[in-house]
């Protein structure tokens, strides 16, 4: 499975972003998928995860009733609402596709590149 992120940009502190990862093939409904961030100078950390059917969320505390993680797989996307968005927020994001609703970079198989947040003070 081939992921594509895109969104990513630069934005005020309080300001929102919505991140989209599209799928490169129809069993995209197969895979529970996850958004993973890297800020400079520290590990890849957890953000969000969404179940087969999108029916189970779960997220970070950190960013927990701040960003919305939801899936079409009817077009193979999954998306990332960022809603008051802070400093620390600011990181490269990366989507993923897992055949288990995992947290741990070793559960997820398929990997986006990374799109870009900086969020401004």
């Amino acid at each position: 499975v081939q992921l594509q992120a895109s969104g990513g940009g630069l934005v005020q502190a309080g300001g929102s972003l919505r991140l989209s990862c599209a799928a490169s093939e129809r069993t995209f409904s197969r895979y529970h998928m996850g958004w993973f961030r890297q800020a400079p100078g520290k590990e890849r950390e957890f953000v969000a995860k969404i179940s087969l059917s999108g029916g189970t969320t779960y997220y970070a505390d950190s960013v927990k009733g701040r960003f919305t993680i939801s899936r079409d797989n009817a077009k193979g996307t999954v998306y990332l609402q960022m809603n008051s968005l802070k400093p620390e927020d600011t990181a490269v994001y990366y989507c993923a596709a897992a055949p288990v609703f995992g947290s741990r970079e070793g559960d997820y198989d398929y990997w986006g590149q990374g799109t870009q947040v900086t969020v401004s003070s």
